[in-house]
Protein backbone atom coordinates (compact mmCIF):
# COMPACT_ATOMS: atom_id res chain seq x y z
CA UNK A 1 0.00 0.00 0.00
CA UNK A 2 1.68 3.59 -1.38
CA UNK A 3 0.23 4.94 1.80
CA UNK A 4 2.30 2.65 3.90
CA UNK A 5 5.36 4.04 2.79
CA UNK A 6 6.88 6.77 4.71
CA UNK A 7 6.50 5.95 8.08
CA UNK A 8 9.30 8.30 10.24
CA UNK A 9 11.15 7.39 13.14
CA UNK A 10 11.25 10.73 14.11
CA UNK A 11 7.83 11.16 14.93
CA UNK A 12 7.36 8.03 16.38
CA UNK A 13 5.07 6.77 13.57
CA UNK A 14 3.26 3.72 13.70
CA UNK A 15 0.24 2.88 12.02
CA UNK A 16 -2.22 0.50 13.71
CA UNK A 17 -3.84 -1.79 11.18
CA UNK A 18 -5.79 -4.55 12.86
CA UNK A 19 -9.03 -3.61 11.83
CA UNK A 20 -10.84 -5.88 15.14
CA UNK A 21 -8.69 -3.81 17.82
CA UNK A 22 -9.67 -0.24 16.09
CA UNK A 23 -13.24 -1.44 16.64
CA UNK A 24 -12.41 -2.17 19.75
CA UNK A 25 -11.48 1.09 20.98
CA UNK A 26 -14.00 2.73 19.10
CA UNK A 27 -16.61 0.73 21.69
CA UNK A 28 -14.63 2.21 24.81
CA UNK A 29 -15.96 5.83 23.68
CA UNK A 30 -19.09 4.48 23.25
CA UNK A 31 -19.71 7.08 21.13
CA UNK A 32 -23.18 9.00 19.63
CA UNK A 33 -24.41 11.74 17.32
CA UNK A 34 -23.64 14.24 20.00
CA UNK A 35 -20.59 13.54 20.60
CA UNK A 36 -17.26 15.92 18.95
CA UNK A 37 -14.00 13.91 18.89
CA UNK A 38 -10.67 14.78 18.76
CA UNK A 39 -7.94 12.40 17.39
CA UNK A 40 -4.55 12.75 18.26
CA UNK A 41 -1.85 11.65 15.38
CA UNK A 42 -4.73 10.65 13.24
CA UNK A 43 -2.22 9.08 10.97
CA UNK A 44 -3.72 7.02 7.95
CA UNK A 45 -6.70 7.20 9.35
CA UNK A 46 -7.97 3.99 9.77
CA UNK A 47 -9.19 5.05 13.14
CA UNK A 48 -10.84 7.48 11.63
CA UNK A 49 -13.07 5.44 9.36
CA UNK A 50 -14.19 3.75 12.44
CA UNK A 51 -15.15 6.90 14.41
CA UNK A 52 -16.79 8.37 11.28
CA UNK A 53 -19.38 5.21 11.28
CA UNK A 54 -20.58 6.45 14.78
CA UNK A 55 -21.70 9.70 13.13
CA UNK A 56 -20.02 11.99 15.80
CA UNK A 57 -21.59 15.94 15.61
CA UNK A 58 -17.78 16.62 14.68
CA UNK A 59 -14.62 14.84 13.97
CA UNK A 60 -11.06 16.94 14.36
CA UNK A 61 -8.32 15.13 13.44
CA UNK A 62 -4.79 16.70 14.68
CA UNK A 63 -1.84 15.63 12.46
CA UNK A 64 1.93 17.00 12.60
CA UNK A 65 3.07 15.26 9.15
CA UNK A 66 1.85 17.47 6.30
CA UNK A 67 2.61 15.35 3.67
CA UNK A 68 -0.01 12.75 6.21
CA UNK A 69 -2.24 15.50 6.68
CA UNK A 70 -2.75 16.47 3.13
CA UNK A 71 -3.85 12.96 2.28
CA UNK A 72 -6.20 13.07 5.33
CA UNK A 73 -7.40 16.25 3.72
CA UNK A 74 -8.02 14.58 0.57
CA UNK A 75 -9.25 11.16 1.84
CA UNK A 76 -12.34 12.90 3.79
CA UNK A 77 -12.85 15.74 1.92
CA UNK A 78 -16.92 14.26 1.26
CA UNK A 79 -17.16 14.66 5.20
CA UNK A 80 -18.35 17.94 6.27
CA UNK A 81 -18.40 17.32 9.97
CA UNK A 82 -14.80 16.29 9.77
CA UNK A 83 -11.40 18.85 9.56
CA UNK A 84 -7.99 18.14 9.93
CA UNK A 85 -5.41 20.26 11.38
CA UNK A 86 -2.09 19.90 11.11
CA UNK A 87 -0.04 21.08 14.20
CA UNK A 88 1.95 19.59 17.03
CA UNK A 89 -1.00 18.61 19.33
CA UNK A 90 1.53 19.91 22.04
CA UNK A 91 0.98 23.45 20.49
CA UNK A 92 -3.00 22.66 20.31
CA UNK A 93 -3.81 21.34 23.46
CA UNK A 94 -4.19 24.16 25.84
CA UNK A 95 -7.07 26.02 27.42
CA UNK A 96 -7.95 27.89 24.17
CA UNK A 97 -10.27 24.57 22.90
CA UNK A 98 -13.78 25.90 22.72
CA UNK A 99 -15.50 22.75 22.14
CA UNK A 100 -16.73 20.87 25.70
CA UNK A 101 -17.13 17.48 26.76
CA UNK A 102 -14.92 15.86 23.86
CA UNK A 103 -14.27 12.83 23.92
CA UNK A 104 -10.27 12.15 22.84
CA UNK A 105 -8.54 9.12 20.49
CA UNK A 106 -5.03 8.87 20.34
CA UNK A 107 -1.98 6.36 19.20
CA UNK A 108 0.27 8.64 20.68
CA UNK A 109 4.07 8.61 19.37
CA UNK A 110 5.86 6.72 21.51
CA UNK A 111 8.18 9.59 21.69
CA UNK A 112 5.85 12.04 23.05
CA UNK A 113 3.23 10.34 24.88
CA UNK A 114 4.08 10.72 28.59
CA UNK A 115 4.63 14.55 27.44
CA UNK A 116 1.09 14.57 25.82
CA UNK A 117 -0.61 13.11 28.77
CA UNK A 118 1.39 15.20 31.47
CA UNK A 119 -0.32 18.33 29.32
CA UNK A 120 -3.45 17.29 29.57
CA UNK A 121 -3.40 17.03 33.19
CA UNK A 122 -2.00 20.18 33.74
CA UNK A 123 -4.23 22.56 31.82
CA UNK A 124 -5.07 25.59 34.34
CA UNK A 125 -8.59 25.37 33.74
CA UNK A 126 -10.14 22.35 35.58
CA UNK A 127 -12.57 20.38 35.21
CA UNK A 128 -10.93 20.52 31.31
CA UNK A 129 -12.45 20.66 27.29
CA UNK A 130 -12.56 16.75 27.36
CA UNK A 131 -14.73 13.89 29.60
CA UNK A 132 -12.66 11.06 28.15
CA UNK A 133 -9.16 10.23 26.94
CA UNK A 134 -8.59 6.77 25.27
CA UNK A 135 -5.16 6.66 24.47
CA UNK A 136 -2.55 3.97 23.62
CA UNK A 137 0.87 3.85 25.21
CA UNK A 138 3.98 1.43 24.92
CA UNK A 139 3.10 -1.08 27.78
CA UNK A 140 5.67 -0.80 29.81
CA UNK A 141 4.89 3.36 30.10
CA UNK A 142 0.95 2.28 30.46
CA UNK A 143 2.28 -0.04 33.08
CA UNK A 144 4.00 3.15 35.09
CA UNK A 145 0.86 5.05 34.90
CA UNK A 146 -1.25 2.52 36.56
CA UNK A 147 0.97 1.40 39.01
CA UNK A 148 0.44 1.63 42.96
CA UNK A 149 2.70 2.63 45.62
CA UNK A 150 4.80 0.00 47.01
CA UNK A 151 5.25 -1.73 43.43
CA UNK A 152 8.55 -1.27 40.98
CA UNK A 153 6.57 0.51 38.67
CA UNK A 154 5.01 3.21 40.90
CA UNK A 155 6.61 6.38 39.47
CA UNK A 156 6.25 10.34 39.31
CA UNK A 157 3.77 9.24 36.03
CA UNK A 158 1.14 7.70 38.15
CA UNK A 159 1.18 10.70 41.10
CA UNK A 160 0.34 13.25 38.47
CA UNK A 161 -2.00 10.64 36.39
CA UNK A 162 -4.08 9.80 39.97
CA UNK A 163 -3.98 13.63 40.73
CA UNK A 164 -6.41 14.57 38.35
CA UNK A 165 -7.94 11.54 36.46
CA UNK A 166 -9.53 8.02 36.96
CA UNK A 167 -7.28 5.63 35.15
CA UNK A 168 -9.02 2.16 33.87
CA UNK A 169 -6.60 -0.67 31.93
CA UNK A 170 -8.59 -2.06 28.86
CA UNK A 171 -6.36 -4.36 27.21
CA UNK A 172 -3.01 -4.60 25.47
CA UNK A 173 -2.11 -5.16 21.66
CA UNK A 174 0.71 -7.19 20.06
CA UNK A 175 3.03 -5.62 17.92
CA UNK A 176 1.74 -7.33 15.29
CA UNK A 177 -1.19 -5.08 14.74
CA UNK A 178 1.26 -2.00 13.72
CA UNK A 179 2.86 -0.99 10.81
CA UNK A 180 5.55 -0.62 10.97
CA UNK A 181 5.99 -3.25 14.02
CA UNK A 182 7.16 -1.96 16.95
CA UNK A 183 9.77 -3.60 19.16
CA UNK A 184 7.32 -3.74 22.36
CA UNK A 185 3.52 -4.30 22.63
CA UNK A 186 0.95 -1.47 23.26
CA UNK A 187 -1.98 -0.96 25.66
CA UNK A 188 -5.13 1.05 25.77
CA UNK A 189 -5.91 3.14 28.76
CA UNK A 190 -9.11 5.87 29.69
CA UNK A 191 -8.89 8.69 31.61
CA UNK A 192 -11.62 10.55 33.07
CA UNK A 193 -11.26 13.74 34.47
CA UNK A 194 -11.86 14.10 38.36
CA UNK A 195 -13.86 17.47 39.81
CA UNK A 196 -11.42 18.16 42.33
CA UNK A 197 -13.90 20.17 44.17
CA UNK A 198 -11.66 18.98 47.07
CA UNK A 199 -8.08 19.21 45.83
CA UNK A 200 -5.63 20.77 48.10
CA UNK A 201 -3.51 21.67 45.13
CA UNK A 202 -3.33 24.79 43.17
CA UNK A 203 -0.90 24.53 40.59
CA UNK A 204 -0.11 21.86 39.08
CA UNK A 205 3.50 22.99 38.48
CA UNK A 206 3.85 22.53 41.96
CA UNK A 207 3.08 19.04 41.80
CA UNK A 208 5.10 18.46 39.02
CA UNK A 209 8.25 19.92 40.75
CA UNK A 210 7.48 17.87 43.92
CA UNK A 211 7.29 14.58 42.25
CA UNK A 212 10.11 15.20 39.64
CA UNK A 213 12.65 16.07 42.58
CA UNK A 214 11.22 13.32 44.70
CA UNK A 215 11.97 10.60 42.02
CA UNK A 216 14.85 12.13 41.07
CA UNK A 217 16.67 9.29 43.30
CA UNK A 218 14.02 6.32 42.98
CA UNK A 219 15.98 4.00 45.01
CA UNK A 220 17.12 6.83 48.33
CA UNK A 221 15.41 7.76 51.14
CA UNK A 222 13.67 10.93 51.02
CA UNK A 223 14.91 12.63 53.00
CA UNK A 224 18.02 14.61 51.42
CA UNK A 225 15.14 15.38 48.60
CA UNK A 226 12.76 16.50 50.87
CA UNK A 227 14.55 19.20 52.75
CA UNK A 228 16.20 20.36 49.65
CA UNK A 229 12.18 20.84 48.34
CA UNK A 230 11.97 23.03 50.94
CA UNK A 231 15.11 25.07 51.81
CA UNK A 232 16.34 22.49 54.82
CA UNK A 233 13.04 24.39 56.48
CA UNK A 234 12.56 21.39 59.57
CA UNK A 235 9.61 22.95 61.05
CA UNK A 236 7.74 22.62 57.53
CA UNK A 237 8.79 19.05 57.63
CA UNK A 238 8.13 17.85 60.63
CA UNK A 239 4.40 19.05 60.23
CA UNK A 240 4.08 16.71 57.38
CA UNK A 241 4.31 13.78 59.67
CA UNK A 242 6.45 11.38 57.29
CA UNK A 243 8.95 9.01 57.97
CA UNK A 244 11.74 10.41 56.13
CA UNK A 245 13.37 6.88 55.55
CA UNK A 246 11.15 5.99 52.80
CA UNK A 247 11.76 5.29 49.40
CA UNK A 248 9.54 7.05 46.82
CA UNK A 249 7.67 4.48 45.96
CA UNK A 250 6.83 3.84 49.36
CA UNK A 251 4.56 6.76 49.56
CA UNK A 252 1.25 7.01 48.39
CA UNK A 253 -0.28 9.43 45.96
CA UNK A 254 -2.21 11.34 48.44
CA UNK A 255 1.13 12.10 50.58
CA UNK A 256 2.63 13.17 47.56
CA UNK A 257 -0.53 15.55 47.14
CA UNK A 258 0.12 16.57 50.95
CA UNK A 259 3.68 17.51 49.98
CA UNK A 260 2.48 19.65 47.01
CA UNK A 261 0.14 21.45 49.00
CA UNK A 262 2.83 22.56 51.68
CA UNK A 263 5.33 23.31 49.03
CA UNK A 264 2.71 25.90 47.44
CA UNK A 265 2.56 27.79 51.10
CA UNK A 266 6.38 28.51 50.15
CA UNK A 267 5.32 30.64 47.32
CA UNK A 268 2.40 32.37 49.12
Amino acid sequence: MKFYNYPKKSLGQNFLIDKNIIRKIIEIGKLSHKNIVLEIGAGTGNLTKEILLANPKRIILIEKDEKLAARLKKKFENYKNLSVITDDVLNYINNKISYKNMVVFGNLPYNLSTKILAKLISLDKWPPWYNKLILMFQKEVADRIIAKNNSENFNRLAVLSNWRLNVEKHFDISKNCFFPKPKINSTILSFKPKRQGKSIIKDPKKLETVTRVLFSNPRKMINKNLFKLFKKNSLIVNKLNIDLKKRPRELSCEIYYEIASKYEELFE
